[in-house]
């Protein structure tokens, strides 16, 4: 099992003039997270390339809760938002109606999946999660 908590390593500060500069959790694909209290609603901003994909802010206490709450590895579950969720993924939680938005953590219809690829690095940047860093079917747990 490949996995570490906290990178040490991770550029930037995890805001909009200081982006972290992350990898996916298989480590193929590089993106820039940060925090946007300021945004309508509050965001937790990912880009990619181009694409700016935006999740509820709230999602990163409520994925913590949700973890500690489960108290064992979750699979990620990694999916767009057209493609069905794997049941008992991170990626399905959020989209859940039973979560606490009652809905998906993606703000923008279209690119409101993929929840389970680029939130797991954020929590764990922050200390709040281990995460697998395998080619495939990586799960995480709460910190």
């Amino acid at each position: 099992m490949n996995v570490h908590s906290m990178d040490t390593d991770v550029e930037g500060t995890g805001t909009p003039e200081d982006p972290w500069l992350l990898t996916t959790p298989p480590g193929k694909s590089e993106f820039e997270a940060y925090r946007d209290p300021d945004a309508d609603p509050p965001s937790l901003v990912v880009q990619v390339g181009k694409t700016q994909l935006r999740y509820h802010l709230s999602c990163i206490d409520d994925l913590h809760a949700m973890l500690k709450e489960q108290g064992d590895w979750v699979p990620l579950g990694n999916a767009d938002e057209q493609k069905e969720a794997k049941p008992g993924t991170v990626e399905a939680w959020g989209r859940s109606l039973d979560n606490p938005v009652g809905r998906w953590y993606g703000i923008k219809k279209g690119l409101r999946g993929r929840f389970g690829n680029y939130v797991p690095p954020v929590m764990e940047v922050l200390g709040l999660a281990e995460v697998e860093h395998n080619a495939r079917n990586n799960s995480m747990r709460a910190i």
